[in-house]
């Protein structure tokens, strides 16, 4: 019998990455907040690979701390191995990568959450979404009957509607990791006028540590110098623990060539689409034929468990396959099963339904984050659910959205793919995707955010005043290395020699020095004698503010220029029918994704710059019109 319980400004539906970040957001910028799980065991879980971070995830993540989110410190404190990779690359690429204590991460994660004020944690499943006459968000209704009213609603539901567990010809209704599944939910979204799709991911099996080799594989430990991901983070000292690397041999193929006709996915069985930069290893094998071996990654699970996540051989095989096949890769000739390896399907949104705030088109209040929205990715779905909480309590308190440009950050640059140009597939980030990466790099993404998110009531005041310190201490520093000449004396020239560097022909400033390829701010130290103290992180960030000073002017005039149009406002009542000029498939996909500015209607497949034009004359005119 339905009921009602109580009165809520947000409600979250879902305690995955994506639900956590949201409903912290909500909490801390002063809403009253419902977070809803299936399963309070599954708050913060890592249902597939044990770590945070890697090649553009690790810039999300430290753009979601630097907004004010719980992800980078929570692997701070979690954390069993860190990693900073592509460092003999730029520091755009750079990106920090660590192994998780899975357990530890998802148990402090979810005493974050009860301890949270404004935030009511509660194991309940969200059976539908209620709206009003108007086609708003009023509330939602739960297994147990309990009714909650409600300004706006997260949706962060994860893999978990009707999630469908694939391991070769055997198949059930399940959530990840044998937890239930969601099943009722979706039918609610369908009634709502909602577009679902089904997508899939993977996982692979996990093995135990008694029965590996490791003298047979490459052992990879964790960097002597570890640098945290949260801002708020200080100096981080601790015993790591290794990971290893060891590779398929030829029976590995043999076996999956031969027993490829029981692959799910290739006999027909899964038909929904999985994500393209995770292949499972049976597709790899298929995929590229000419390739001799493929790399393994052993990562420990937990310090106090024996699994280990055998990362690179996600799959979806027969049982007695997978075994077999594990059964042939370097190292793994013994190795025990602890977990089966398997594919989930779940059903998931065409994101194109959403706008820039994530905030659905036509149901107002209703918000999306996350793999619901057709991504992949626990760095992807903490991302989404940062911005979808902040806009839900922005949205409940009667305020303007914000919205994170493809310029401000990778988080930006997400969110724009989602929504203007969909997904056909699990999408992922990559360094690739975002056309300004020399200023949006992982270092600096405090100075590019926290003023941001301090204006919205997200950062806190101690976050503040410690970015404030360190921005402080950055820009008195390139001024002070700017004033400091260097003369060309004997010293001075003998010490460049010294260090591979060419002789010093005239006076010149010390910022100027750091930009020869061969230096940088930190060989140069003896020539800077009054150095001051500063922490690791100011030094690396003057660095770079000075080795790349061109470059970084080239890329912000070509920011202007981009948020010329990204600022040319298209009116949210257009009607493009009426824009003579524009190509059939234009004005359809136009209809249909309604962008915000002429900068995002840019970015959509099938709008052509000759679109474009038409529609900036048109939108001239019209404001000519209204003018008169």
């Amino acid at each position: 019998m339905e009921y009602f319980s109580e009165k809520y400004d947000v409600i979250v539906v879902g305690a995955g990455h994506a639900g956590c970040e949201a409903g912290l957001a909500a909490a801390r910028m002063g809403c009253k907040t419902l977070v809803c799980t299936m399963n309070l065991d599954s708050v913060g879980f890592m249902p597939c690979n044990p770590n945070v971070g890697g090649t553009a995830k690790g810039h999300l993540v430290r753009e979601i701390d630097a907004l004010g989110g719980e992800m980078g410190v929570n692997i701070d404190h979690t954390f069993i191995q860190s990693r900073m990779l592509n460092t003999s690359k730029g520091p755009a690429v750079h990106s920090l990568r660590a192994q998780a204590d899975k357990k530890n991460y998802s148990v402090r994660m979810k005493k974050v959450l009860e301890k949270e004020s404004n935030l009511d944690l509660r194991q309940i499943e969200v059976l539908s979404i209620r709206t009003d006459d108007n086609g708003k968000v009023c509330g939602v209704l739960t297994k147990n009957g309990a009714y909650f009213e409600t300004k706006t609603v997260v949706l962060a539901t994860g893999t978990y509607l009707k999630g469908k567990v694939i391991i070769g010809d055997v198949s059930y209704s399940s959530g990840p990791n044998g937890f239930m599944p969601a099943n009722d939910l979706s039918q609610s979204l369908l009634d709502l006028g909602i577009e679902l799709r089904r997508f899939k991911t993977g996982t692979p099996a996990r093995v135990n540590k008694r029965s590996v080799d490791f003298s047979k594989m490459i052992e990879q430990p964790g960097d002597k110098k570890i640098v945290p991901f949260s801002f708020m983070s200080a100096n981080l000292d601790r015993e790591q623990v290794s990971c290893y690397l060891t590779y398929t041999t030829e029976n590995t193929l043999k076996v999956i060539r031969d027993n490829i006709d029981r692959s799910p996915l290739y006999n027909g069985s899964i038909k929904s689409v999985g994500p393209r930069y995770c292949p499972s290893i049976e597709d790899k094998v298929m995929r590229f034929p000419d390739k001799e071996k493929h790399q393994i990654f052993i990562e420990p699970e937990g310090e106090n468990t024996d699994e280990l996540y055998v990362d690179g051989a996600s799959t979806s095989m027969p049982e007695d396959v997978q075994i077999a096949m594990y059964r042939t890769i370097a190292g793994l000739e013994n190795v025990e099963f602890l977990r089966t390896g398997y594919a989930i399907e779940y059903d998931c949104i065409n994101p194109i339904q959403l706008k820039l705030s994530l905030e659905f088109k036509k149901i107002e209040g209703l918000f999306g984050a996350g793999q619901l929205n057709g991504s992949s990715g626990y760095e992807e779905a903490a991302s989404q659910g940062i911005i979808a909480g902040i806009n839900a309590a922005l949205k409940s308190q009667g305020k303007t959205p914000l919205i994170l440009k493809r310029s401000d950050g990778y988080i930006g640059v997400l969110i724009d793919d989602l929504v203007t140009k969909g997904t056909e597939e699990p999408y992922r980030m990559m360094t690739s995707r975002a056309e300004y990466r020399l200023i949006l790099r992982q270092d600096n993404a405090d100075l590019r955010l926290t003023e941001i998110g301090h204006k919205i009531g997200l950062v806190s005041e101690e976050r503040y005043e410690k970015y404030l310190k360190r921005k402080n201490d950055i820009e008195k520093e390139v001024k002070r290395i700017k004033d400091i000449q260097i003369t060309p004396k004997k010293e001075v020239v003998e010490f460049l020699n010294s260090i591979g560097s060419s002789e010093l022909k005239k006076t010149t400033s010390l910022y100027e020095l750091i930009k020869r390829p061969e230096l940088d701010y930190f060989k140069l130290e003896p020539l800077d004698v009054h150095r001051p103290e500063l922490g690791e992180d100011v030094q690396e960030e003057v660095n770079i503010i000075s080795k790349y000073e061109g470059y970084i002017e080239k890329q912000l005039e070509q920011v202007n220029q981009f948020k010329k149009f990204e600022n040319k406002i298209i009116p949210e009542d257009i009607d493009y029918d009426k824009v003579k000029g524009l190509r059939i498939e234009a004005t359809q996909k136009l209809k249909k994704i309604r962008p915000m500015s002429i900068g995002q209607a840019s970015r959509i497949s099938g709008v052509s710059p000759a679109d474009i034009s038409v529609l900036l004359i048109y939108m001239e005119k019209k404001h000519r019109e209204k003018d008169l």
